[in-house]
């Protein structure tokens, strides 16, 4: 059997698993993508006298804002995340997430963590893709109604967006040592992630995607292990929930397709 072969008997089997799972898979990738939100904002309320007592000590900002900051964090990400998975008030809502994820890069010098900063630039991208969905929503209200190829393009713009940053979780988990089963690990993730990043194969290298970090997930960042007075405990399980978002946001791109600008999309045209 060739390679031709093989490659179409995966992508035949990505097509059967996107028919059989069509009707639930967005639901799925939506609450996986805001699993991370919700995991945090639960956390504002269980440990409210440590984040505020940390974001005092950090910025001397007084107990009153850092107070006022757990309160945002708190709200913000438990009331965004009914409204997303309601589907009421969608674009509001991201938009509320987006400046809570900026919030909280300041807030906890992310910006200066190269790691921490590329997985909640993926986070990001898997808003902008809800974003997308959402605009597809819309349009369909007025599916009998002519319109102009152009009017979508902010669409496939935000998908676009969206594979961008999402795959930028991987760079994350690149290793360089002179292992063989680690170079083979960097080869294939970094294939796999420009493959999704261009929209080429894009549904396979996306499930493919999820199949590799629901593995890393469960193994890795398996925090039920570690005892929870343990620091590696809460940092595992921000971790797992960061990843399980990120497992979200491609789900979306397997739900919703790579959009108009892509390889995939100029195929059919070619």
């Amino acid at each position: 059997m060739g390679h031709g072969d093989l490659m179409s008997q995966a992508e035949d089997a990505a097509d059967q698993f996107l028919r059989v799972t069509k009707h639930y898979l967005p639901h799925v990738a939506r609450l996986c993508l805001v699993s991370t939100f919700l995991e945090d904002g639960i956390r504002m309320w269980l440990q409210w006298s440590e984040q505020s007592e940390y974001i005092d000590s950090t910025w001397s900002c007084g107990l009153f804002i850092a107070n006022l900051f757990v309160l945002i964090n708190l709200l913000g990400q438990l009331g965004c995340c009914v409204l997303i998975l309601s589907r009421n008030f969608v674009q509001h809502a991201c938009g509320a997430l987006f400046g809570i994820i900026a919030l909280q890069m300041v807030a906890y010098s992310i910006l200066w963590d190269l790691k921490f900063l590329m997985r909640n630039l993926a986070l990001g991208g898997g808003l902008l893709l809800l974003l997308a969905e959402c605009r597809g929503e819309a349009r369909s209200v007025f599916a009998g109604v002519p319109s102009l190829g152009h009017q979508s393009s902010p669409k496939h713009l935000l998908q676009l967006g969206g594979r961008v940053l999402l795959v930028l979780m991987f760079m994350t988990l690149l290793h360089f040592d002179l292992s063989l089963l680690t170079f083979l690990q960097n080869v294939v993730g970094t294939a796999l992630m420009v493959l999704v990043a261009v929209g080429f194969k894009t549904k396979l290298a996306a499930l493919t995607l999820v199949a590799w970090l629901l593995c890393i997930n469960f193994t890795i960042n398996a925090f039920w292990s570690v005892p929870s007075y343990k620091p590696m405990h809460d940092f595992l399980k921000y971790d797992f929930f960061q990843t399980t978002s990120v497992i979200g946001g491609l789900l979306l791109v397997v739900a919703l397709g790579p959009g108009g600008v892509s390889m995939d999309e100029k195929k059919k045209e070619w």
